[in-house]
């Protein structure tokens, strides 16, 4: 008699999904916090080991959001023929080589270089990282799996900002390049350790998908304020996280450990800021939680610009807060509001829109910090935009919202 084979308990394969979250939020960090915006926290240190002005270091930052928008575009075609598991290991190598560049960097061109490949790795990961996250739990645990992603972000930005802390210290301006070859090794393990571990099931792509979405965008109720709202946070969150420590470390005359740790507290409170706006949306609606969060921002701006220690710190954790709070609700927003086949294309449009602002907001941030010898009016800048931000959440279609 033949005993049938015992099948895989179920628990092994929820330890196994686990195990999959875990990575992919770990690869979300190095493409995201490790590969993006941890070139905030290190431009002082960038700059003035290479002698550039603050304009020339924002043209090196808007080289890798460029480079995000570039590969946002290719990701939007490459999804629609190849599996999602191989774009996102392709993500994982570009962000990984990318990291390599930066490292061995001997000058302002090549660190572009080396930002801008991570950029394109960021795209290419980041966008298909949230399903195979969610594909790997059982489904009342999927949208845990996808908040686990900002976490993973959160938690590579705190680390960026601990590591800079440490060893500006001890190696001067120099340290940035330690930061870059410290992460690039991080990304190789995690990168082998993804290849090794996380699988995931698909059916073969049947192509057709295009590079744009703009008429599935269309459709959207609202999709205009949408598109204001979300191009406007794209263009004012980056001057404040791209040019934070360098204010505090030039116009407030904050030591790098201080301004580091204060970099630190947004990666910390962003790991938080989703889960807490999706309850709050949940109760008041997506509208007036987002008009809340720009409501807020101009707030936490305006401390920051005293300068004073502890109201600095709280509102750096509010910052982190908004910033972790403020895409996922614009993300929960086209999820309400469409239907599952135009979601995708229509949030790729939607994000090329964002794209852009990014790319054009650290090099204007740059040179109004030049042209003023502060980043008084930068600060100031990002407060005005968070009205034009507010206004367009306004407009947001209430009554259409589940």
């Amino acid at each position: 008699m033949n005993t049938p084979k015992p099948s895989k308990p179920k628990s092994s394969w929820i330890k196994a999904g686990w195990t999959s979250v875990l990575l992919i939020a770990l690869a979300a960090a190095v493409g995201q916090a490790f590969g993006r915006f941890g070139y905030g926290v290190l431009l002082p240190a960038v700059r003035d080991d290479m002698g550039i002005s603050n304009t020339y270091a924002g043209l090196v930052g808007a080289a890798n959001v460029g480079a995000y928008l570039f590969g946002t575009l290719l990701v939007a075609w490459a999804t629609s023929r190849y599996l999602l598991i191989n774009v996102m290991r392709l993500g994982l190598v570009l962000a990984t080589l990318g990291l390599m560049i930066a490292g061995l960097a001997g000058s302002p061109w090549v660190l572009a270089v080396g930002l801008f490949v991570a950029g394109v790795g960021g795209a290419f990961l980041w966008i298909p990282a949230p399903v195979i996250a969610a594909d790997a739990l059982p489904v009342k645990r999927r949208p845990l799996a996808v908040g686990l992603m900002s976490s993973g972000i959160g938690f590579g930005v705190m680390f960026v900002s601990i590591l800079s802390g440490a060893l500006r210290p001890i190696q001067g301006d120099s340290a940035w390049s330690s930061v870059y070859q410290i992460q690039f090794f991080i990304g190789l393990v995690i990168l082998i350790a993804i290849l090794v571990a996380v699988r995931h099931k698909q059916a073969a792509p049947t192509g057709g998908a295009g590079i744009g979405g703009f008429a599935a965008l269309r459709r959207m109720p609202g999709w205009l304020p949408h598109v204001v709202a979300y191009s406007t946070f794209g263009f004012m969150y980056l001057l404040i996280l791209g040019f934070l420590t360098t204010r505090l470390e030039d116009d407030s005359m904050w030591s790098s450990t201080d301004a580091a740790f204060a970099f630190t507290l947004v990666g910390f409170t962003m790991i938080f800021g989703g889960p807490t706006f999706i309850t709050l949306a949940q109760r008041i609606g997506v509208r007036l939680t987002l008009a809340t969060t720009f409501a807020l921002w101009p707030i936490f701006v305006g401390i920051i610009l005293t300068g004073y220690p502890i109201p600095v710190f709280l509102a750096c954790a509010g910052i982190g807060f908004l910033f972790g709070a403020i895409p996922t609700l614009m993300t929960l927003y086209v999820v309400e509001n469409t239907t599952a086949q135009d979601y995708g294309p229509s949030f790729a449009a939607a994000t090329l829109a964002f794209g852009i602002a990014q790319t054009i907001s650290p090099p204007i941030g740059g040179f109004i910090a030049d042209l003023s010898g502060s980043f008084t009016y930068v600060f100031l800048l990002a407060a005005l935009m968070s009205v034009v931000g507010l206004v367009a959440a306004l407009r947001l279609p209430q009554h259409l919202e589940k």
